[in-house]
């Protein structure tokens, strides 16, 4: 069975999406932990940030330019955002499918949780 977020990329469960081109799709969080929580994954499956290869370099930049962009498209740029990757169950990596979190629109604190 394919993992929530590759059933997530290939619309059999829908969700509200940002943002979507051949490599990346962005979607709103259904639990969103900040006024603006977006995630970024890619559309082909990479359990972890362990399973990175150096192939896959320019596909994080990707994901990183995109949360960039989307942050400014919903008008958190300038007020300031947070990006986050989590990597295994300690970190809070619930779902294993490399994803990162673009959260906006609130004060973030430091250290984070």
């Amino acid at each position: 069975m394919a993992c929530l977020f590759c059933r997530i990329v290939s619309g059999e469960i829908p969700a509200k999406i940002a943002y979507r081109d051949d490599d990346v799709v962005a979607f709103h969080d259904i639990t969103p932990q900040a006024p603006a929580h977006v995630l970024l994954v890619p559309t082909r499956h990479v359990s972890s940030l362990n399973d990175l290869t150096p192939a896959d370099q320019e596909l994080v930049g990707k994901l990183v330019y995109r949360a960039a962009q989307l942050a400014g498209e919903l008008g958190y740029a300038e007020r300031g955002y947070r990006t986050v990757f989590n990597c295994n169950a300690e970190a809070g990596q619930t779902v294993f499918h490399i994803h990162l979190h673009l959260l906006a629109g609130r004060s973030m604190g430091w250290p984070p949780g």
